[in-house]
C-alpha cells in the first residue's frame, strides 16, 4: 500500500494548522517517531515485514535515545545483560553482568549498523506537530525540514527523556553550575566543590558515589527514601563472555533470567509477598549504614514495590561519609548560592545537580499530535493517559505507541514490552497491508471496556496499595503507568492484531457508534489468570 496522494484538507480551528506550504511534502507508508530503542526495532520490524517506505525521525543528531542522553558518572542498567537486548539481536559478550550507558549505546548503534537502519533516520528532525486528515486518511506531521504524509505512525518516544525541572523560587537564578542529571555537564569540573543533589531516585543512586570522592562538600536532599537491594554485579572476564556466548548456554540464562524476574514480579500483584525482599533490604541498609540517624532518614516507610525497587552496593557507604550530608527534605527556595530546606535548613553550594526524574505520564508527544476531532491528545487524556492495550487510542486511527499507558512492568527488561508492542503493530499494519485498509481505529467501547479491567486489576498491587506516591499514579490520582498482570499475559494480549475490536475503512461511518455487547467478556477470556 502506497501513501495517500490527495492534499490534506484545510484544518478547520479546531485544529491548528501544521502544514507549511514553503515546505516539502514527502509521503511515506509509516512514520517511526524516535530513534531510541523502541524506534530501532520499530524500523528492523518494519524492514522484516517487507515495508521499505518509511522513515525514523529523530530529533537528536545521534541515534540512542535514554541510553544517549544519560552520560551521568556511574550510569549503568538495572537489568541484567543478557536480558537487556532484543530477542532477535542478542549480545554476549556484554563487560559486565549489568552493562553501563556506554556498552549499552555501543549495542544500541551496533544493532542499528548491522541491520541497516541509519539510513532511514533523519536526525535533527523532530516532529512539531501531527494531525490526522481524516478525508485523506493520513496523518501531516510538520518538522522543520518537511510536511510528512504518512499512512500510519509508530510513536517510538518513550517515557524517560524529558527531564522534571522543579519549579523552585530562584533556582534559575542561582549564581553558580545547575544542571539536571541528564544534561550532565561533562566540562564542569566538580573537584573540591560544594555541591547539592536534588532528588535520589534511580539516576542519583548510581551518580552520588561516583561524585562524593571528588567534592569537598555533598548536600543530598531526599523528600522521600528508595528502597535499595543490593546489587549482584562483577565483570565478566574473557573466558565467561565466550562460554556465554554459546547459543545453548546464552538461551538458557536469557530464560532463566526473565523467570526469576516473572517470579518476583508476582510481589507486585500480591503485595504481601515482598514482605521477605524488603527484609533483605531492610538488612542491606543496617550492614551499610551505623549512623542510627543517618539510617533513620534512608529507610522508608512504605512497601517495597511502590516505587521503583533500586540496585546499588555503594550509595548508602557514600552517604555514610565525613563530607556527605543528608538533608531528609525537600528544597522550599533558592537565595544567590543557598539552599533553602522544608525544614529550614540553609546550606551554600556552588552547584547543583537535579536528580529529579521524568515526565512519565505527561508524555511530551501529547502536546503537539492532534486526532481526527482536531483536539489534542493531551486534552483527550486530560493528565490520564489510556490506551487500548497500552498501544492504540479512539479517535487517533493508525497510530500505535510503544510503552504506551499501563505497559510499565517494573519487574522486568523493558525489551519484553517494546517486542511485545511491536509484533501487534507489525499484526496491524500486516493486515492493512494484505486488506489494502485505509485506515484502523480502536473502538471507544473495547478501550473502555480493556481499561476498566485493568483500573480494577490494579486496585490491588503494590503501586495503589504500598502507601507512597509515584510516577505510577498520575495527577488526577489514577494509576496510568502500571500494568496489572505478567509479562506473559501482556504476550497474549499483544499476540496479533484483534480486527474485530477496530472500525476498519471503509466501513459506514453510521457504524461509529455501534456497541460490541460481547467485547467485555472477550477482553476476560484474553486477559485470564495472572500468569
Amino acid at each position: 500500500m502506497t501513501a495517500a496522494k490527495t492534499k490534506p484538507r484545510n484544518v478547520t480551528s479546531s485544529k491548528r494548522k501544521v502544514e507549511n506550504a514553503s515546505l516539502p511534502i514527502k509521503e511515506v507508508e509509516v512514520l517511526v517517531v524516535g530513534a531510541g530503542i523502541s524506534g530501532i526495532g520499530a524500523a528492523i520490524r518494519l524492514q522484516k515485514e517487507g515495508v521499505s517506505n518509511f522513515v525514523v525521525l529523530e530529533k537528536a543528531k545521534s541515534l540512542g535515545g535514554t541510553w544517549r542522553d544519560n552520560t551521568y558518572p556511574g550510569c549503568a542498567c538495572d537489568v541484567p545483560s543478557a536480558l537487556y537486548s532484543f530477542s532477535f539481536a542478542q549480545k554476549s559478550d556484554w563487560t559486565r553482568v549489568f552493562a553501563g550507558q556506554p556498552e549499552i549505546l555501543d549495542y544500541v548503534e551496533d544493532t542499528a549498523r548491522r541491520h541497516q537502519i541509519e539510513s532511514f533516520i533523519r536526525f535533527g528532525e523532530p516532529a512539531q506537530e501531527s494531525y490526522w486528515d481524516d478525508k485523506a486518511c493520513h496523518w501531516v506531521v510538520t518538522t522543520a525540514k518537511a510536511t510528512w504524509h504518512a499512512r500510519s505512525i509508530i510513536s517510538c518516544t518513550g517515557y524517560l527523556h524529558a527531564p522534571i525541572i522543579p519549579n523552585l523560587p530562584g533556582l534559575h537564578e542561582f549564581s553558580g553550575e545547575m544542571f539536571h542529571s541528564s544534561h550532565w555537564k561533562h566540562d564542569v569540573d566538580l573537584t573540591g566543590k560544594r555541591v547539592a543533589v536534588i532528588g535520589t531516585g534511580a539516576s542519583a543512586i548510581q551518580f552520588v558515589p561516583e561524585i562524593q570522592p571528588l567534592v569537598s562538600e555533598l548536600k543530598v536532599y531526599q523528600r522521600t527514601p528508595q528502597w535499595i537491594l543490593p546489587k549482584m554485579d562483577s565483570s565478566l572476564p574473557p573466558l565467561q563472555r565466550r562460554l556465554l556466548g554459546l547459543p545453548m548456554v546464552k538461551e538458557a540464562l536469557r530464560n532463566a533470567i526473565y523467570a526469576g524476574f516473572e517470579t518476583f514480579g508476582i510481589g507486585f500483584r500480591r503485595p504481601t509477598l515482598l514482605k521477605q525482599v524488603e527484609r533483605l533490604a531492610r538488612a542491606h541498609i543496617r550492614w551499610a549504614v551505623r549512623d542510627p540517624k543517618l539510617r533513620d532518614i534512608v529507610t522508608p516507610n512504605y512497601t517495597l514495590g511502590c516505587k521503583r525497587v533500586l540496585m546499588s552496593n555503594n550509595y548508602y557507604p557514600a552517604l555514610a561519609q565525613q563530607n556527605v550530608e543528608v538533608f531528609a527534605t525537600g528544597v522550599k527556595e533558592i537565595r544567590g548560592n543557598t539552599l533553602i530546606g522544608e525544614d529550614g535548613s540553609e546550606r551554600e553550594v556552588d552547584v547543583i545537580i537535579l536528580g529529579t526524574g521524568f515526565h512519565v505520564s505527561d508524555q511530551p508527544i501529547a502536546h503537539h499530535v492532534r486526532g481526527k476531532d482536531g483536539r489534542l491528545l493531551s486534552e483527550v487524556w486530560a493528565g490520564s493517559p489510556e490506551a487500548y492495550r497500552g498501544s492504540t487510542i479512539s479517535g487517533f486511527p493508525n497510530l500505535f505507541l510503544i510503552l504506551g499507558p499501563n505497559l510499565a512492568i517494573g519487574h522486568n527488561s523493558a525489551f519484553i514490552v517494546i517486542e511485545a508492542q511491536l509484533k501487534y503493530a507489525m499484526s496491524a499494519l500486516r493486515t492493512m497491508r494484505e486488506r489494502q485498509l485505509m485506515r484502523i481505529e480502536v473502538r471507544g467501547s473495547a478501550q473502555a471496556a480493556y481499561n476498566e479491567q485493568v483500573q480494577a486489576a490494579l486496585q490491588g498491587t503494590v503501586w495503589n496499595t504500598g502507601g507512597c506516591s509515584s510516577y505510577y499514579i498520575d495527577a488526577n490520582g489514577k494509576n496510568s503507568i502500571g500494568f496489572p498482570w505478567s509479562t506473559l499475559t501482556m504476550k497474549r494480549l499483544l499476540d496479533k492484531f484483534d480486527e474485530e475490536n477496530y472500525f476498519i475503512m471503509p466501513e459506514l461511518e453510521s457504524s461509529l457508534d455501534e456497541n460490541i455487547t460481547s467485547l467485555s467478556k472477550q477482553n476476560s477470556e484474553v486477559v485470564g489468570a495472572s500468569a
